[in-house]
């Protein structure tokens, strides 16, 4: 929620090329409302639906800077593939169900272009978790026929997709990414995020604080699994602190920690290859450092290594789903959200 990401891209033949990308901002009352309605503060289908219509505003005044940034008409542009914000993600409840807000309809008469959005649904209503479905899009980018290649995005959760060309794409959530540390920093001294992680360099960390964190049932679950918000906020962190002395510094290095070891241990199950990570986290250099130490067998670079930007990998992914969707090709993998078939993503606003 630290802003909107948009990127522009041409797609020709399944070979994409970014073109432009921008990052938009997000006003503080509106993230501030968005992180109410995720971590279950009492609200109002009113608010909610202001919400959407707030939000399908500013997703369209994020593609118009791009635009204008890009020198690129809006009828040059094909579509744009929307995947919203996602305010609770429930998929294993006895009725499961996902919600992103971001009316696109707004999006699509502000712009006067094509929009897709609401991907994850369909997925969901074949029996699947609706998630991850960024790992459609590393196999395209990443798959190698003699080379295991793990993909780690570190956005507000971690997730991964295992290419291992001896066995099929699997993907899933491993837990926290940057959620916890933002939140908890934010707590502590008003920052958004702990940069280059300098606060927490100067904790330690405290393994029964990384113990208890990691023993949550979550860990346990097999593939697919996927999570956000709803578990990992700051009112699950402080729950396992009820009794804690710790100093504030030393909880933010325990949460880099926890970061590290829930994505190693799922990656240490793998074949050796090469972790490649984006998303905000590929930016903190101490999780960085850590996520080498603890997979000395992996090669650990970000995805910049191998030709695609840090921090445009999920923009550019929403717009090749978009694309496959307008072209009635299927967008998720079944063997990663654990739906019965391959479907296509999305539904289309003219």
């Amino acid at each position: 929620m630290d802003g909107v990401d948009t990127v522009l891209v041409e797609i020709d033949d399944n070979r994409i090329n970014l073109l432009c990308e921008h990052a938009f901002p997000m006003g503080k009352n509106l993230k501030q409302s968005l992180l109410d309605i995720c971590l279950g503060q009492p609200t109002s289908l009113q608010a909610i639906g202001e919400l959407d219509h707030r939000l399908g505003h500013l997703f369209s005044d994020a593609v118009l800077a791009l635009l204008e940034k890009a020198n690129i008409a809006s009828s040059s542009v094909k579509a744009i593939g929307s995947h919203g914000q996602t305010v609770f993600h429930s998929p294993t409840t006895e009725h499961p169900f996902t919600m992103q807000l971001g009316d696109a309809n707004i999006i699509s008469a502000k712009t006067g272009i094509t929009t897709v959005a609401d991907f994850r649904r369909k997925d969901m209503a074949f029996g699947g978790q609706g998630a991850p479905l960024v790992p459609a899009f590393h196999q395209q980018l990443f798959s190698q026929p003699d080379l295991t290649r793990v993909i780690l995005n570190i956005g507000g959760i971690a997730n991964i997709t295992v290419l291992d060309p001896a066995k099929p794409v699997t993907g899933f959530d491993t837990g926290p990414g940057n959620m916890l540390m933002d939140a908890w920093i934010t707590k502590q001294l008003g920052k958004r995020f702990d940069a280059n992680a300098e606060w927490a360099l100067t904790g330690n960390v405290n393994n029964d604080l990384l113990n208890s964190l990691m023993c949550d049932p979550y860990f346990a679950l097999q593939p697919p699994k996927s999570t956000g918000r709803e578990l990992f906020n700051l009112h699950w962190l402080e729950n396992h602190l009820e009794q804690s002395t710790l100093s504030a510094e030393d909880v933010q290095r325990t949460l880099a920690e926890f970061t590290a070891v829930s994505i190693s241990n799922d990656v240490t199950k793998e074949t050796p290859g090469e972790l490649l990570v984006c998303g905000g986290g590929a930016h903190n250099p101490l999780i960085m450092q850590r996520l080498a130490e603890l997979l000395p067998q992996w090669q650990v670079m970000t995805t910049a290594d191998r030709g695609v930007d840090i921090d445009n990998m999920e923009a550019m992914a929403f717009a090749w789903l978009a694309y496959r969707t307008l072209h009635k090709l299927p967008g998720n993998l079944p063997e990663v959200t654990g739906a019965t078939q391959l479907t296509p993503l999305g539904a289309i606003y003219p």
